[in-house]
């Protein structure tokens, strides 16, 4: 009977994997990375919200607007696109190599990626940094025009910089061919709070309807494309890029060499995030992926 019971256990667990697509896992494990994820969410969240308070405030004082601030057609429009690329990627991922896709996107996100965790850590060496000791480098401007059917010139793309961002940004690319040969994921998620933060921070809404269309839209995407097609795991688990947060379910196991991830995407961070309304965001978001954790277990 014992002998009985042992197979009926393992063959219980064994179909647990199966319906799942990932390891069992125990309860504290699932807890801690489940809170581990809510936390790295929260980061980019708060402080990218914060920052574009700032940011978009130093465009008001110099008579600038916001270049990405979405629209309600843009609103209404993105489900739309993003079903177009999310299937599109599927297709690629579903009838060519892998690793070859996964090489050219690879190789995309490297020059986001370093951009990204250099932006980060410049406004962190700002932050601590005396002004005394930053004040005195030589500041440099990377300007791009362009000149239109007047003859009178057009700004398209501006960079300030100054040493030490060079510097950060050789460091950012050493992390990055780190990241791009072991795609560890403590490196992936370091380049996906940088991604969150910086998308946090530079776009911005037109209005709250505008985020209330937004977020009805992507409700529906999610619905179809996560619980009715295969489409959206299939893609999450051939994407290898840091386009997710990721946080090993055996950590308790196998600490930062654990291999069975539970993972959340960057744009259940940077929507509610971009909404700059932090305490109805924090209550939808948590509630939003409590609901998709129950539904996956």
């Amino acid at each position: 009977m014992a002998e009985q019971a042992d197979v009926v256990a393992l063959t219980n667990d064994s179909n647990d994997t199966v319906l799942s697509g990932r390891d069992t896992a125990s309860f504290e494990g699932l807890l801690l990375a489940y809170c581990s994820l809510l936390v790295m969410a929260l980061i980019p969240i708060y402080f990218g919200a914060r920052r574009s308070v700032y940011f978009h405030d130093n465009l008001k004082q110099r008579g600038e607007s916001a270049s990405e601030k979405i629209t309600a057609k843009d609103a209404a429009m993105f489900p739309l696109y993003a079903s177009v690329g999310l299937f599109a990627l599927y297709i690629f991922f579903r009838y060519l190599s892998k690793d070859y896709v996964n090489l050219l996107l690879n190789i995309y996100f490297f020059g986001l990626g370093v951009g990204a965790l250099t932006r980060v850590t410049s406004i962190l060496v700002e932050l601590i940094a005396p002004a005394s000791v930053l004040s005195p480098l030589a500041c440099y401007n990377l300007l791009l025009e362009q000149r239109n059917h007047h003859g009178s010139k057009e700004e398209m793309f501006r960079l300030e910089f100054n040493v030490v961002d060079v510097g950060l940004c050789v460091v950012a690319i050493i992390v990055g061919v780190v990241y791009f040969i072991t795609k560890h994921w403590i490196l992936n998620n370091l380049f996906g709070i940088c991604f969150a933060f910086t998308a946090i921070e530079l776009i911005s809404l037109q209005s709250v309807p505008v985020g209330c269309i937004l977020l009805l839209g992507l409700f529906f995407y999610d619905i179809f494309w996560v619980f009715a097609t295969e489409v959206m795991v299939t893609v999450a688990k051939s994407f290898e890029a840091p386009i997710k947060l990721v946080f090993p379910m055996d950590f308790l196991e196998s600490g930062i060499y654990g291999s069975n991830f539970s993972l959340l995407g960057l744009g259940d961070i940077v929507l509610p995030g971009s909404h700059g309304y932090p305490n109805i965001c924090y209550f939808l978001f948590v509630c939003r992926n409590i609901c998709c954790s129950a539904v996956s277990l």
